[in-house]
């Protein structure tokens, strides 16, 4: 388990790299999991991991498990990896905004 001053710093961590609300991420998980045929229920659309992350959104601190902790290590990790701050995409249809935004990360939002 991860003591008290590691996991307050990863909680801030993971809410500044997770930059959409939990609205704006359960809005997005359904628009890119939809088809012109098809929407998917609102708790199994987008990726797992984007569903644990909108999960952790909800959650107290107090409430975090051992899985949510590591979801939120890995959130941490991909964002500060594929984040390009000198290059942040321009486009509404950038593919890494695109990628980033499924896992909570809008690089597009201040």
């Amino acid at each position: 388990m991860t003591d008290a001053l590691e996991l307050d710093a990863l909680w801030e961590d993971f809410h500044r790299a997770v930059n959409m609300t939990s609205q704006e991420l359960a809005a997005w998980l359904r628009v890119s999991d939809a088809t012109e045929s098809f929407e998917p229920l609102p708790d199994r659309a987008g990726t797992p991991t984007g569903q644990h992350v909108l999960a952790i959104l909800q959650k107290r601190r107090t409430d975090l498990t051992d899985e949510d902790i590591r979801v939120m290590y890995q959130v941490v990790d991909t964002v500060e990896d594929q984040a390009d701050v000198a290059d942040e995409p321009v486009a509404e249809d950038s593919e890494r905004r695109h990628r980033l935004m499924t896992i909570g990360h809008d690089p597009l939002k201040p």
